[in-house]
């Protein structure tokens, strides 16, 4: 019942945020305390912890590995849900549960509404000069005007490529500053979690979250995120400098945050003859889709064939999983930026891989990103970083798509510690600059010519280009996140902790305008609260990963076989440093990571 009650309300959570609507917020809002209850109560009721600890007692012998780690995790989760705790101490838990949920929804939805509500309109076509020519075609209005948005694509059309700094520092403000009414919001979320966290029994929210993770401790997350930051904060103080040397010979004196990305990409330009909007003819959307799951086919022997089927949207796709001939997994593809679509890029498992009436319940996931929208004729010419983007989501998706587990618990990437989460993805997605990954999919939309090897060479070479400025902006969201997390600030507060890991990592200190945390939907209202970490924390498993690949041929069967084998295919089955060690006979090393990041260690 419980698998049947998940992917109905994923339908129902999906719409929410890809078809959003008075009617699908409502539907939403109403039955989000509902299912919250629901499974709250079925986390406190001590009849199902006793017959997990039943089968413990008297089965565990004869259980099989993955069925030992259900019940283990079972119990495990039980006991962190407070089911042994006073029944007024569990009605409380159960109040904050709700609460938290309809919070989470409530921070969700402003900063959709205030991204939705702001337009930027030009009226002189001076000020829209030095966009790409796509851009200007898609800002363009019938009345001869030009409206931005703070949809990413259109925002970042204008910050990367808009001449008039005015007007970039403007549409730039409107971005950082979106959604005040979520300050009160995010105080309240962070009180409540402390509060959980107390009535479980543990100091702060942070160590309570590690219960579900490979870290073992708050101060061996900091430690491993300030040992980046010090390798990573001199090159990118290096970087810095160069920038801001680079626009006051431009003529641009006062630098300014809403200045960053204009200059960084006109230094690109110049000082390594990088035009990044020079590729976008080679990755028109629907080629570098259908390419890339050509690519993953081959490095995973698997096929992707498109099929038709009932959708949200004309232009979402959905692509039948196949392995030796046989239908595996579903996966539905949402890839265009639209206005009742919520921002950023996510994968969303649907249905689990399970068991019924003996039958193999296939998987099935959602991909979805903002890419530049297509228009009448004219196609979704994509970035090189959509193309990571596109990867990295395939890379969650594979990880719950090609599992052999037929538990739902540990079935895909149920039951992954959350700082392992990440791996699959940022694997996939490092090989978006490889040659062998472009030449399936880097052909001219107009003419069918392959991109050719020297822009390859070229897009190799620049993938570094600011990767320690990079670097240190995601140390910052992950050590602030920490830190909040400990210390369960108000809202004046949670600004000063902001400000004081700014103070200690950032080399481009914001204006104090900047209040990103009021859109930091990640630790707000998505699964990465206290972990946002695990990004980084990932990326020490997939680099040293990926560069067995890259030192071993990537189109290894061996390899890749082993990777599917002792990695993909088990889920949650095992801890994920048992499967990573399985896979590459050792713990991963910090310096594979420092490779990728173009830093030394």
């Amino acid at each position: 019942m419980n698998h049947d009650l998940d992917s109905i309300f994923t339908e129902i959570s999906h719409l929410h945020s890809v078809k959003n609507s008075e009617e699908t917020k409502s539907i939403y809002a109403e039955l989000l305390p509902k299912i919250t209850e629901y499974y709250t109560n079925l986390s406190q009721d001590k009849r199902i912890l006793s017959a997990y600890e039943e089968i413990w007692e008297n089965e565990k012998e004869h259980l099989q590995a993955v069925q030992s780690k259900v019940i283990q995790d079972g119990i495990r989760d039980f006991k962190l849900s407070g089911v042994d705790l006073p029944s007024d101490t569990k009605e409380r838990l159960k109040e904050i549960q709700i609460k938290l949920s309809d919070l989470s929804n409530q921070f969700s939805q402003n900063v959709l509404d205030a991204t939705n509500a702001y337009e930027l309109i030009i009226s002189n076509p001076k000020d829209v000069e030095g966009l790409p020519e796509s851009d200007i075609e898609t800002a363009k209005q019938e009345d001869g005007t030009y409206k931005f948005t703070l949809q990413i694509p259109s925002y970042m059309a204008y910050m990367t490529y808009g001449q008039n700094a005015q007007l970039r520092e403007e549409l730039y403000k409107a971005y950082v500053s979106r959604a005040p009414n979520n300050g009160k919001v995010l105080e309240e979320i962070l009180k409540l979690r402390k509060e959980m966290s107390s009535l479980l029994g543990f100091p702060n929210y942070s160590e309570y979250s590690l219960a579900f993770k490979m870290a073992e401790s708050t101060e061996q997350v900091l430690d491993f995120l300030y040992k980046i930051a010090d390798s990573a904060k001199p090159v990118a103080q290096k970087e810095f400098e160069t920038l801001k040397d680079f626009a006051s010979k431009k003529g641009k004196i006062d630098f300014k945050a809403s200045d960053v990305a204009f200059y960084s990409e006109l230094l690109k330009k110049e000082s390594l003859n990088f035009d990044e909007e020079a590729y976008r003819p080679y990755l028109e959307k629907e080629r570098t889709v259908h390419g890339s799951f050509e690519f993953i086919g081959k490095l995973f022997g698997i096929q992707f064939k498109e099929i038709k089927t009932e959708v949200w949207d004309p232009k979402v796709q959905v692509f039948d999983i196949q392995k030796n001939n046989l239908t595996i997994a579903r996966l539905y593809s949402d890839l265009e930026a639209r206005k009742d679509k919520k921002g950023g890029a996510w994968m969303h498992n649907w249905i689990s891989r399970h068991k019924l009436d003996s039958k193999t319940i296939l998987p099935s996931a959602f991909i979805v990103g903002n890419f530049p929208p297509s228009h009448g004729d004219s196609p979704s010419l994509l970035k090189p970083d959509d193309v990571v983007t596109l990867f990295h989501e395939m890379g969650h998706a594979l990880h719950h798509l090609l599992t052999e587990i037929e538990e739902p618990f540990l079935s895909g990437i149920n039951g992954v510690e959350w700082d392992a989460v990440e791996f699959p993805s940022q694997f996939l997605e490092n090989f978006a600059y490889e040659k062998e990954a472009l030449k399936f999919f880097a052909v001219h939309h107009k003419t069918g010519e392959a991109l050719p090897e020297d822009m390859i060479q070229k897009l190799v070479d620049t993938k570094n280009f600011q990767s320690a400025m990079g670097v240190l902006r995601q140390l910052e969201f992950a050590i602030f996140d920490i830190k909040i997390h400990t210390e369960c600030p108000d809202e004046v507060g949670v600004q000063t902790i902001l400000d004081g890991v700014r103070k200690e990592i950032a080399v481009n200190i914001p204006p104090v305008y900047n209040k990103f945390q009021n859109s930091f939907s990640h630790i707000f209202a998505g699964g990465y609260a206290a972990g946002y970490y695990s990004y980084k924390w990932a990326e020490l498993l997939s680099a040293n990963a990926f560069y067995k690949f890259k030192d071993n041929g990537i189109f290894n069967p061996k390899l890749s076989e082993d990777y599917i084998e002792k990695i993909i295919s088990k889920g949650g089955s095992k801890s994920a440093m048992e499967l990573f060690k399985n896979f590459y006979g050792r713990e991963p090393e910090i310096e594979p990571l420092m490779r990728l990041l173009g830093i030394a260690a």
